[in-house]
């Protein structure tokens, strides 16, 4: 459970703040439904741009926002349907779109689920604790950008091997940046980072999205229903939802989905450099955002059906057929994939085409038919990636339309499925006792937790999900003893 007890005094600390500069925090809910949003914000919106430090950004933490830079407000879900002119596979898979989160990623919103149930029960207090991020790439992104908004300082400490964008834009917003060995894979490398500070400094928080469960809820909360709308819009069976591992937070709008769609089958992706969920490997990999090595501790393994591993090279090249001209050509000419779609390649980032990719194993695995839908998310898009792009022109030289056929043949028609596993009991519990090694034995959490986490799966996840209303229910009052609505 999420621990919700009240510091009184250090609530008041936290409430003076958000006085003082203004803020104003939204509900779970209302991220959901933005149209329960105060007036008085939407009013704001149109004079603000969708990265801007402003806190009334916090409000555009929501898959609904109008598809532009700046001044929009809000519309339906933002999600693309990819086709089997594209993908090679009769079904259709419904791909949530992450760009239009103020960072450009959703991990805003897992980021936000993790620090504000601290911030509006006293247990973070904003005027003397600092807020730390350890993250494979977006998800400190989104807590050094929440943290200012929310008046906060932050520190975000990311692995040496990330993309220089993402570098570039956090010493502009946080306080501090810290760059640990290796690169997305090297999780153990932040953690054990995260250690040294806990020794070193007093007044640090650590918001480890790997174990922090407002992580799992505010996917549960917010990504769950918008998948849910999107598939009632697009028609037809939710057969599947495909989301690789990272923190595991996007699996918890899995368990959601599930609860209303109870035969569908819940994949989770993962690097087939480092296999550690398909058969307990490890190694480096390139794509950007899912660390490994572990299973988090947030993630939900009882109810995870399939584990499906993506070669790298296959996004890679993807995302170079993806955001080339010659390569865009090449599909809405020659592929036939509509020219309206091929314009909006550029929202997939690596880690969204790793998804994608899992969907699309997962659709030719289970033979999946023309009114069966697979959902996944965009977790950000190419905008993240420009230097990675030149890095590979660089490397392999000037594209070609040949390239262009070769590699959407390749690394997207021609996938197979290998590298797959559907989850019986046995190989569930093998999965979840890898969960001992990194989070008892090294990072100190309870046995008594993790066998609750199987042994009373329904009673522990539900209590979990429960607790959003709880949580909607304390920042009413944070905003009410605030005063600024």
């Amino acid at each position: 459970m999420i621990d919700l007890t009240k510091n009184e005094a250090l609530l008041q600390h936290a409430i003076e703040r958000a006085r003082e500069r203004g803020i104003i925090i939204p509900t779970l809910r209302q991220m959901a439904h933005p149209e329960l949003i105060p007036e008085k914000i939407r009013q704001a919106l149109p004079q603000i741009g969708l990265w801007d430090v402003d806190s009334r950004n916090l409000f555009r933490i929501t898959w609904k926002n109008e598809p532009k830079e700046s001044g929009g407000l809000y519309g339906g879900v933002n999600y693309i349907v990819l086709p089997s002119e594209l993908t090679g596979v009769k079904a259709k898979i419904i791909a949530l779109c992450g760009k239009w989160f103020p960072t450009g990623c959703h991990k805003v919103g897992a980021s936000f689920g993790c620090l504000v149930p601290r911030l509006i029960t006293g247990q973070f207090d904003p005027t003397y604790h600092k807020a730390v991020w350890p993250s494979t790439g977006n998800y400190c992104r989104g807590g050094a950008y929440n943290s200012l908004l929310l008046g906060c300082d932050a520190i975000a400490i990311l692995p040496e091997g990330m993309s220089q964008e993402r570098f570039d834009w956090l010493n502009s917003i946080a306080g501090e940046v810290i760059a640990t060995p290796g690169c997305e894979s090297n999780v153990k490398e932040i953690f054990d980072k995260t250690w040294e500070l806990r020794r070193t400094r007093d007044n640090v928080v650590i918001f480890n999205q790997f174990d922090e469960m407002g992580n799992h809820l505010w996917h549960y909360s917010v990504t769950g229903p918008a998948i849910e709308e999107a598939v009632a819009a697009v028609g037809g069976r939710l057969a599947a939802a495909c989301f690789t591992s990272g923190s595991a937070g996007t699996l918890g709008a899995g368990d959601y989905l599930k609860e209303l769609f109870p035969q569908m089958k819940l994949a989770v992706g993962e690097a087939l450099q480092c296999p550690t969920l398909l058969n307990n490997g490890y190694g480096d990999h390139r794509i950007e955002g899912i660390g490994d090595k572990h299973v988090p501790w947030i993630h939900n393994v009882k109810n995870t059906d399939m584990v499906i591993a993506i070669d790298d090279e296959d996004s890679q090249s993807l995302l170079r057929l993806f955001n080339d001209e010659t390569g865009r050509a090449y599909l809405a000419q020659e592929a036939g994939v509509d020219r309206s779609l091929v314009d909006q390649l550029d929202l997939l980032g690596i880690s969204g085409i790793a998804n994608v990719l899992c969907a699309i194993k997962l659709a030719k695995y289970y033979e999946l038919g023309e009114n069966d839908l697979v959902a996944t998310v965009l977790t950000d898009s190419a905008e993240m990636y420009q230097s990675r792009i030149a890095e590979l022109n660089e490397e392999r030289g000037a594209y070609s339309e040949k390239a262009a056929a070769v590699d959407h043949a390749l690394h997207m028609l021609g996938l197979r499925t290998d590298s797959m596993l559907e989850l019986t009991y046995p190989e569930k519990r093998r999965i979840h006792n890898l969960k001992y090694y990194t989070w008892i034995e090294q990072q100190g959490r309870s046995l008594e937790e993790l066998n609750a986490q199987w042994y009373d799966a329904d009673h522990y996840w539900g209590g979990i999900h429960a607790q959003a209303a709880e949580i909607d229910a304390l920042i009413d009052e944070f905003n009410a003893a605030v005063g600024l609505l």
